[in-house]
Parts: C-alpha cells; sequence; structure tokens
C-alpha cells in the first residue's frame, strides 16, 4: 500500500477556492479507479504551518504514477498553483 499525502499554505483570503480545490480532489475518489482512499481535510488552526491536507493511498507506486499522471487529476490540481504560498508532500509504503 502507498500513501500519498500533500499539504498547502494557502494565499490569505483564499479559502472558499481553497474548499472547492480540496472538493474537486476528493470527488476524484469516484472517478479514478487506481484510488483507494481519499481523505481532504482544511486547518481548524491558524497557527498552523499548513491550511489543508490531502491523503491518498493506492495499492502500488504504479498506480500513484497513473493518477498523478491523469488528466482529471492535472484538471482538479491545476487551481492549486494560484493558491498556494507552499507546498509540501510525501509518499510512503506500508
Amino acid at each position: 500500500m502507498i500513501t500519498h499525502i500533500v499539504m498547502w499554505k494557502f494565499k490569505e483570503g483564499t479559502r472558499k477556492q481553497a474548499k472547492e480545490f480540496l472538493d474537486g480532489l476528493q470527488a476524484l475518489d469516484s472517478v479514478i479507479p487506481q484510488i483507494r482512499s481519499v481523505e481532504t481535510r482544511l486547518s481548524c488552526n491558524p497557527a498552523n504551518t499548513f491550511d489543508a491536507l490531502l491523503i491518498v493511498t493506492f495499492d502500488s507506486m504504479e498506480d500513484l504514477q497513473a493518477y498523478q499522471q491523469d488528466p482529471r487529476h492535472l484538471a482538479a490540481g491545476a487551481l492549486h498553483k494560484e493558491l498556494r504560498e507552499n507546498r509540501a508532500a510525501m509518499d510512503y509504503e506500508s
């Protein structure tokens, strides 16, 4: 099992757009077959380093790579480039 975690710090005043962005990522759960599970969250604490979190699980690294190259993921992810100040990501195997 591969877990893909991404965290974002968004520009001030973009919380509504950030929520729409996360909703778009969450919706991929029902359309990209390689996804095993998706969880998205907005931080409730403005003092946190990051504002949002994505956790997606896959059966393999090949499935993760297919997801990352899928046009539906690329379309959903395009919005975050305008909104983000910072991004961090990590993948791990369990």
